[in-house]
């Protein structure tokens, strides 16, 4: 694990702990917020970019629809990457 990947685990531990507080103070609202930055620390410390998030979101998308999405401009142009990787 890299310098700053030990930065970002630490930002995401304290992230973690201040959405706890603000789910138990009842903050719901702030901390949904702060959910979405934690899953944005998570996806940079799993090397997860947005292109991937759309991929899996889509093929969610396709299969509690039964059908099949046509696939966005952005992955049109792109070799298809694995929607869902293993991580710890």
């Amino acid at each position: 694990m890299s310098y700053s990947d030990e930065q970002l685990q630490s930002v995401l531990e304290t992230l973690e702990e201040c959405r706890k507080v603000l789910n138990e103070s009842n903050n719901r609202e702030s901390a949904e917020l702060l959910s979405i930055v934690i899953l944005d620390v998570r996806m940079k410390l799993k090397g997860i970019d947005s292109a991937d998030l759309k991929a899996l979101c889509d093929e969610m998308l396709r299969s509690a629809a039964g059908e099949p999405l046509p696939p966005s401009k952005q992955t049109q142009d792109q070799p298809r990457r694995p929607l869902l990787r293993v991580v710890k």
